[in-house]
Parts: structure tokens; sequence; C-alpha cells
């Protein structure tokens, strides 16, 4: 059964030329007694004239709404000249006026309105009832015009609603397609976002395994207690590096952070000392000074102060030069966090402030400043007026709750 209705509804002419061949048969049988005498207008020629016709706009109603109308339209216009009494193939009419109604042109629907309010009067003027008083005959108009009007209304209360279901059609589309967009945005930030961790993760820990295996190499021989020093810094850099990889992947996998199992909570301003820390284990004298009175920080602001600092440190080491120095300060205002990080070394080459990182060796500072951007605060990197370099950032500082 629902295969034949697929079919009717890929076919809908086919459907519309067998009820225009029905409504044909029956016109038929309703013309026979048509032969001119006063009970009974017109001729047979003519009658049959007018069914076949309107038989016609039955069956190509869909695929020409408008033609047909006017075809309809002026079939009976000429049915009432030529004097041919109502008839059953007439139905047509009603059949042209739902259609024009619910798919034709707004001047069609118009035109089918106007005349489906005038086509019973212009009957009854043409063909009155016999034996009936004016006002019979008005209210017979009023009756007859019913249908008509009744044909327009439901054409175009389904034109109606099927604008509305393709109003809802598109406007899914549209949200679809918006859901979709903010899905790659989504992943474009979550990609990002993980970009930045493992940047900070790979190369401060990194930086600090090499700078100890160098070390480790040059005192080797003379001083086997330093070198195995070195290389116990290095293992626990490299467990440390793993864990937090191991707690991206978790991300990654999961989508949501784990604090238990293998996976490590993301580091916050707390930990900034066990960071400096581990800078002076591995050469880099560091200066680090608290300020003002410590209180809780959104998480957000807790691992981006100390992404900033670590990556700070980084760089001090990698283009400070051998015998640079860093000074880490961290500020608690009444309504933000401060950041400032110095060195005395040589500084970074300009391009990877200046210009963003675009030799492509900046990744860092590009980082730092998509983080501060996502928290709310500013950034300022650059070289000091007196030789090193100098990262300050201000972070807003809410309530966490």
């Amino acid at each position: 059964m629902q295969r034949v209705y697929d079919f009717l509804r890929r076919h809908p002419t086919w459907v519309d030329c067998s009820w225009a061949v029905v409504l044909l048969g029956l016109s038929g049988v309703s013309v026979v007694n048509v032969d001119g005498t006063p009970h009974h207008h017109g001729s047979f020629a003519a009658a049959w004239t007018v069914s076949a016709v309107l038989c016609l706009v039955v069956a190509l109603r869909r695929r020409f709404p408008e033609p047909m109308l006017l075809l309809a339209l002026t079939t009976g216009l000429a049915q009432l000249i030529v004097d041919v009494e109502p008839i059953v193939a007439d139905f047509a009419i009603l059949v042209i006026m739902y259609t024009v109604a619910a798919v034709g042109a707004r001047w069609a629907s118009r035109l089918s309105l106007a005349v489906s309010l005038v086509a019973a009067t212009l009957a009854q003027l043409r063909w009155p009832a016999e034996h009936t008083s004016g006002l019979g005959q008005v209210a017979i108009a009023v009756f007859q015009t019913v249908p008509f009007a009744l044909a327009w209304v439901l054409g175009d209360s389904m034109r109606t609603r099927r604008a509305y279901f393709a109003e809802l059609e598109e406007r899914a589309a549209r949200l679809e397609k918006e859901r979709e967009a903010q899905a790659k945005v989504a992943v474009a930030a979550e990609r990002a976002r993980i970009a930045r961790e493992l940047h900070d993760v790979v190369a401060h820990n990194v930086s600090v395994m090499v700078v100890q295996a160098d070390g480790a190499a040059y005192v080797l021989d003379a001083a086997p207690d330093q070198a195995k020093k070195a290389l116990e810094t290095i293992s626990s850099t490299g467990r440390q590096a793993l864990a937090e990889m191991r707690r991206l992947l978790g991300v990654l996998r999961t989508g949501e952070h784990q604090e238990s199992g293998e996976y490590v909570p993301q580091p916050d301003v707390e930990q900034i000392d066990d960071l400096i820390e581990q800078c002076r284990t591995s050469g880099l004298p560091v200066d680090f000074k608290v300020e003002g009175t410590p209180r809780p920080l959104p998480s957000g602001v807790e691992l981006t102060a100390y992404r900033i600092v670590q990556e700070a440190l980084t760089n001090t080491r990698k283009h400070g030069g051998p015998n640079a120095g860093a000074s880490v300060r961290l500020v608690y205002f009444d309504d933000g966090l401060g950041l400032l990080v110095e060195d005395d070394g040589t500084g970074a080459p300009h391009e990877l402030y200046e210009e963003g990182g675009a030799d492509g060796r900046g990744h860092g500072l590009i980082g730092m400043r998509e983080r501060v951007g996502m928290v709310g605060g500013t950034l300022d990197a650059g070289p000091r007026p007196g030789g090193g370099f100098r990262i300050s950032a201000l972070l807003p500082l809410k309530p966490a709750h």
C-alpha cells in the first residue's frame, strides 16, 4: 500500500487524469438530457464540448495551474453565453479554484477569489429558479456561493500550511548548519587549546632535560655526583612531562579532565613554586615574590598564570644566554592578578614578539596571548630598556565558586 501511495505522490498528473476520466464519464451521463428544450438549456454538442474542456482543466491543473484557471474561466463565460445549463463537469471550476489558491501565483489566487464570489450569482441570474421570489433567488445565490468560497479558503489554508512547513524545514536546516559550524569552531578551539598545552608541556620539560643533559655530559668525569643529580632531574622531569601528556591524551579521548588514575589535575598558581624550584635546579637563577593577599582564582586563570610563567622561563633558558637570571612577580590586586616575568639575558629575537612568531618559532608567545585573551586579560611582551626580556600580564580576578 505504501508503494502505491509513493507512486501516486511521484505522478500527480496521472492521478489528475484518472479523476478527469471519471468526471468525463459522469458528465457524459448528465449531458444526454440536454436537448435544447425549455427545461434543458443548451445543445448536446455545446454541453459535451464544455465538459471535455473542463475535464482537461482537471487533468492538467497541477502542471499548469494559471493557464488552466484562465481556460476554466473562459469556458464558464462561454457556457453562460451559449446557454449551457450547469452540468456535472462544472465541478472542475471548484477544483481549479482550490488548486490555484494552494499552489498558483498570487494574482491567479486573487482572481479565483473574485470569481468565486460572483460565479454563483451570475449563474443564478442566467438560469433563475422558476416560481421563486426575489428573496429566494438571493438566498439560492448566497447558498451556491459557499462551495466556491470554501474551495478557495481550503486552498489558501493549504498554501499557508505548506509555507509554514517549508519555513520550519528551512529553519531546521539553518540550525543544523549553525550547529555544524559551532561544532567546527569548538573543535578548532579545542585543538588550539590542546596545541597550546602540548607546546607548553613539551617546550618547558624538554628544555630542562636538554640543559641537565648538557650539564651532566660536561661534569660526568670531573663531578660524578653532580652528573648523577642531573640525570635524576632529567628522569623526574621526563616523568612529569609524561604525566601531563597522559592527562592531555585523556582529555582527547574522553572530552573531560580526569583527576583519578594516571591523569593528573591541571597545574595552578600554587604549583608555580615547584616550577621555579625546578628551574633553579636546572641552573637558571629565579627570584620569586608574591605581593598582596592570595585568594581563590577561577581554574582558567590559575592555568593561564602557570603557563605564562612556565613559557616565560622556558624562553629565558632558550634565548637569554648562559648567564641569564630571571625574576617572577605575582601581584594580587583588588580586581586582578598581575604577572611580571623579567630576565637580564640577551633577549629574544624581535620576530618572536613583533611579528607574532611569523618565523615559526614564536608559538609560545602566540599561545600566551590566546590564553590571556580567553580569560579577558591583557599581555605585553618585549625587550627591557636595560637589556633582557620582559613579559607582563593582567588577568581579571573573580571569586571562585
